[in-house]
């Protein structure tokens, strides 16, 4: 089944109808689900839909633009979330310089801070870039071993730089934006990558597929990206669907729980 390896159900888009979706994702073919925090109230929330939901799993993290609400004391909370059972990686952390919320120094403390915790915890690692290709790449060179697993969420960045993180063992998350007319970048690097080094996921709320470009996402809606996928692959969606499920329950660890 398909496996979303980044949602955010936690996200108030979902307070109306958040049981109604998630009950009928299985019917929609979905058979795992990775919430993943981007803010320490996002984190608890993401926790509690763990607790609910047993096709839930959790990341937690800080997203880049929320770094401010961090401190030393938060993140002695966040350590320990990550020995909650059902926590599966660390994220979602890293850089963000279009929206340049917070100060660029911060964001890159926190995100070094980050990638030590998931080394500490042997836990995998999502990364958030946007608008800061070089600055991700030379902090993960840094301060990260390419023998540790981690995947560049929303991957938006050139073919060339793609296969740079590939040559580093990490994985790409491709979601709805591989289904619009316009985004021949990611069309080109999803051509490039094997399979084996590409995950699902939604971003949901928010990246919805065509034909729903701007409204509401949700795991259901992946269908579209397999078909996407399968189509520049060359393959079937059966086919992408069974190695990308392999790819996350593997990099998640979840053969080993």
């Amino acid at each position: 089944m398909i496996f979303d390896s980044h949602a955010h159900y936690d996200d108030c888009a979902f307070d109306k109808d958040r049981e109604k979706v998630l009950a009928a994702l299985a019917g929609r073919g979905v058979g795992t689900v990775v919430n993943v925090g981007a803010s320490l109230e996002g984190t608890k929330r993401t926790i509690e839909l763990t607790q609910k939901y047993p096709f839930i799993y959790g990341a937690v993290g800080v997203h880049p633009d929320e770094t401010g609400e961090l401190n030393e004391e938060m993140f002695a909370w966040l350590r320990e979330q990550c020995r909650r059972e059902k926590i599966v990686a660390v994220g979602e952390t890293g850089l963000d310089y279009y929206w340049d919320k917070e100060n660029h120094k911060v964001q890159k403390k926190w995100f070094i801070r980050q990638l030590a915790l998931a080394k500490e915890m042997s836990l995998p690692v999502i990364v958030h870039s946007r608008e800061a290709a070089a600055d991700t790449m030379e902090i993960l060179k840094q301060e990260y071993h390419t023998q540790l697993p981690a995947v560049i969420h929303c991957y938006s960045y050139s073919p060339e730089m793609a296969r740079e993180y590939i040559k580093m063992g990490y994985f790409l998350g491709i979601g709805g934006v591989v289904t619009f007319k316009n985004a021949k970048k990611l069309k080109e690097t999803v051509y490039e990558t094997p399979l084996e080094s590409l995950m699902l996921e939604t971003d949901c709320p928010y990246l919805a597929p065509e034909p729903f470009r701007g409204r509401r996402n949700d795991s259901g809606k992946l269908s579209h990206v397999v078909k996407a996928v399968a189509e520049i692959k060359g393959v079937t969606p059966e086919t992408v669907i069974h190695i990308t499920e392999k790819n996350a329950v593997d990099f998640f660890g979840l053969n080993r729980r």
